[in-house]
C-alpha cells in the first residue's frame, strides 16, 4: 500500500493548462475557494500548450449572425458527422462566454478595427465574418490572461515539468481485489516528478483530462513537441471509450523550408484574400472546390493541394497574399507570420509564401458528454483530447478554442454540482509506483529512431489519402513498433521522453486502427478505394 505521506491528495486534479483545463480550473477555484486544485503539465511553462500556438483566432459572432447559421457552418465543416446536441451547445453558449469571460473578464486584448470596435474576420466554410483575434497570435494572447489568472488564485497548485504516467482506476490498480467488480472509475493518476525523477500518486476525487492532442504522432504538423497524444493513451489503458480518432484535420497551410514543415500560417490569410498557387505560379483550388476555391473547408483544400503538388511533381505550393494586401497591411495583420518568413528570408509582403499541408488538430478522442463526462466515473474531458462531437468529421476553423472554453467550463460547473457525492480516495488502497526489474536507463538514440519511425509510418500510410493497403502495412509495423516500446518501457527508468514515445506509439495505433476500420470517406478521413 501506499504510505499515505506520499501520496498527493487533492478535490480536483486537472491534466493539462490550455484554455480547456485553464478555465475549468478558474471557475473551480472561483466558485469554491475552499477546494485544492492540482493542475500538472508535462512542459517547462504554463504557457505552452496547443492553445498558445493558436494563430487565427476564436468563433465569436458577426453583425448579421445567429446561432442556427454558426451551427449550419459547424454542421457543413464536419460533413453533418456533427453530435447535433454537442453543435447547438457550442453555437448558444459559446459567443456568450468570449463576452463573458474573454473580453470582460480577463480582458483579452483582441484587435479592434477603425471605429475601435472588434474586429472579426472571416475564415474558409464560415458564412460570414465572425472571428475575434490578437493579429496572428490569439492563442498566445489569451494563454497568457489565462495563467496570470491561475497564477493569481492561492487554492490552485501549478505544477510544471509533471507528467501523467497513467490514470488511476481501482479496477486496475486497487489493493482490494474485489474492485474488479465496480464499475470503471478514476480516482486521479501517477505523476512523475521530472527533476526528481520519483513517481507519486495524485489522489483526487475528481479528474479532468485536458492534455491537448497527437500531431506530433506525424512527420508534419503544426502542434508544439508536447502534443504525442499521451491523453489519449493514459485514457485509452483506463478503459475509456475513443471515438472518430480517424477524423485527424490536416491544416493546409504550414511554412515549408527545405524538407520540412516548420510554423502554421493561418488561414485567416485566406480569409483576407490570399490565393493559392502551384508551383508554376497558377491558382488553382476553382478546379478542386469550383464554389468556394480558396475559402473551401480545411479538409478540401489540404487534399486539394496534396493532388497539385503530385500533379506538378512538387516539393510544396505558394500561398500569395503579397498582391492582394499592401505591405503595411500585412505587417500590421499578421506580424508574427512576417517575422517568422523573414527568419527564413521569405518576405511575405513581396513574394509568394511557400506551403504544405501539415497534422493539425485531432476531430476525435475521448467519448464524452454534453457535460465532459467520459465512461468512467469521475473523469472529464475537455479540450482536443476528447471528443465531443461537435466537429463531426472535419473541424471548422476557429471552433478549437470555442470548444476548449465551452467544455472546460461545462466540466467544472459538473465537478461542482457532484463533488460532494464524489468520496475521498483512500490511499491505503492504492499501491507505490511499481519500479521492480528497471534496469536500464533510456537510450535517446534508440527513443529517437522509433519516434521518427512512427511519424514517417503515420505520413506516408496515415496521412492526407489513405487506402487499404497502406492502413494495413501501417497496422503491421506499428503493432510490432508498440511491442518493443512496451518491453523497453518495462524495463527502463522514467523520464518524459519514454513517456512520450510509448504514447505516442499507442496513439498512433489507435488511429490507424480507426481509419483502417472506417472505409467511408467522410470530412478529413479520405480514403482512396
Amino acid at each position: 500500500m501506499v504510505d499515505p505521506s506520499e501520496a498527493v491528495l487533492c478535490d480536483v486534479l486537472i491534466i493539462g493548462c490550455g484554455i480547456a483545463g485553464a478555465t475549468a480550473a478558474l471557475h473551480l477555484a472561483e466558485e469554491n475557494p475552499d477546494l485544492r486544485i492540482i493542475l500538472i503539465t508535462k512542459a517547462e511553462s504554463p504557457l505552452e500548450s496547443n492553445t498558445y500556438y493558436a494563430q487565427g483566432g476564436i468563433i465569436y459572432r458577426g453583425d448579421e449572425d445567429s446561432p442556427e447559421q454558426l451551427a449550419e457552418d459547424l454542421l457543413r465543416a464536419g460533413d453533418y458527422m456533427n453530435n447535433r446536441q454537442a453543435v447547438e451547445i457550442l453555437a448558444v453558449e459559446g459567443p456568450q462566454l468570449v463576452r463573458e469571460l474573454l473580453i470582460e473578464k480577463y480582458q483579452v486584448p483582441f484587435t479592434l478595427d477603425a471605429n475601435q470596435h472588434l474586429e472579426r474576420t472571416r475564415e474558409a466554410a464560415h458564412s460570414t465574418s465572425r472571428i475575434l483575434h490578437v493579429s496572428d497570435a490569439t492563442g498566445m494572447a489569451i494563454q497568457e490572461k489565462l495563467v496570470a489568472a491561475l497564477r493569481a488564485h492561492p487554492n490552485i497548485e501549478i505544477l510544471t515539468s509533471h507528467s501523467a504516467v497513467d490514470l488511476l482506476t481501482p479496477a486496475h490498480h486497487s489493493l482490494n481485489r474485489l474492485s474488479i467488480y465496480e464499475p470503471l472509475s478514476c480516482v486521479g493518476a501517477y505523476v512523475l516528478d521530472h527533476a526528481s525523477g520519483q513517481v507519486l500518486p495524485y489522489l483526487a476525487k475528481a479528474t479532468l483530462l485536458a492534455s491537448g492532442g497527437l500531431g506530433q504522432i506525424f512527420l508534419h504538423t503544426t502542434n508544439p513537441p508536447g502534443a504525442t497524444g499521451d491523453g489519449l493513451a493514459m485514457a485509452y489503458r483506463a478503459g475509456a471509450r475513443i471515438i472518430n480518432a480517424e477524423y485527424v484535420q490536416f491544416h493546409p497551410t504550414t511554412f515549408y523550408h527545405q524538407g520540412q514543415a516548420h510554423f502554421l500560417i493561418t488561414e485567416a490569410c485566406r480569409g483576407e484574400g490570399a490565393r493559392l498557387l502551384n508551383y508554376q505560379g497558377q491558382p488553382f483550388m476553382h478546379r478542386y472546390d469550383p464554389e468556394w476555391g480558396d475559402l473551401a473547408p480545411r479538409d478540401v483544400v489540404a487534399r486539394s493541394i496534396h493532388l497539385e503538388m503530385l500533379r506538378t511533381n512538387a516539393p510544396h505550393v505558394y500561398l500569395d497574399i503579397a498582391s492582394v494586401m499592401p505591405a503595411h497591411k500585412i505587417i500590421e495583420r499578421f506580424p508574427t507570420i512576417y517575422h517568422k518568413c523573414l527568419e527564413y528570408d521569405v518576405d511575405p509582403t513581396r513574394e509568394p509564401i511557400p506551403v504544405v499541408p501539415a497534422a493539425h488538430y485531432f476531430c476525435g478522442g475521448v467519448w464524452v458528454d454534453a457535460w465532459g463526462r467520459t465512461n468512467l466515473e469521475r473523469l472529464y474531458a475537455a479540450g482536443e483530447v476528447s471528443c465531443t462531437g461537435v466537429h463531426g468529421a472535419n473541424r471548422l476553423g476557429s471552433a478549437s478554442l470555442l470548444e476548449g472554453l465551452v467544455w472546460g467550463m461545462r466540466a467544472a460547473k459538473d465537478i461542482l454540482r457532484r463533488l460532494p457525492d464524489f468520496p475521498s480516495p483512500d490511499p491505503h488502497t492504492i499501491p507505490p509506483w511499481e519500479e521492480e526489474g528497471v534496469t536500464e536507463t533510456a537510450d535517446p538514440a534508440l527513443v529517437k529512431h522509433d519516434m521518427a519511425t512512427i511519424k514517417h509510418t503515420m505520413w506516408y500510410y496515415v496521412g492526407l489519402v489513405r487506402s487499404r493497403k497502406r492502413l494495413e502495412r501501417a497496422l503491421r509495423d506499428l503493432s510490432n513498433l508498440q511491442q518493443d516500446i512496451d518491453a523497453f518501457y518495462r524495463t527502463t527508468r522514467l523520464d518524459p521522453d519514454i513517456l512520450s514515445l510509448r504514447n505516442a506509439a499507442l496513439a498512433a495505433n489507435i488511429v490507424a486502427r480507426a481509419a483502417w476500420e472506417n472505409r467511408e470517406s467522410r470530412g478529413c478521413h479520405y480514403r482512396e478505394n
